[in-house]
């Protein structure tokens, strides 16, 4: 699901609400362990998203903040940027 690739976390599963909850887990997982103070998650491996990703990835990001680190995102598919451009919050994604 997500996975260490270099420097980045490659999230390798569809972002749909039908697994949102396990992927925002997932990721806090890896913020609570890992030590860097820039997290990279690369999206190149996600072959769908839908709204409940951008939920996921703003979950991430506070995680990322509250631990005094910063998070961005590569990579994204255009659906995701589409519905962030949609919801007007393209210009808030990390």
């Amino acid at each position: 699901m997500i996975a260490r690739d270099g420097k980045a976390y490659r999230v390798a599963s569809p972002m749909l609400i039908a697994n949102a909850r396990v992927l925002l887990a997932a990721g806090h997982r890896l913020l609570e362990i890992g030590a860097d103070k820039e997290v990279v998650f690369d999206l190149r491996s996600v072959p769908e998203a839908d709204s409940s990703a951008l939920a996921v990835l703003f979950g991430w990001q506070r995680a990322a903040v509250a631990r005094g680190a910063s998070l961005h995102i590569i990579n994204p598919p255009a659906s995701l940027l589409s519905l962030a451009e949609l919801y007007g919050l393209a210009e808030s994604l990390p």
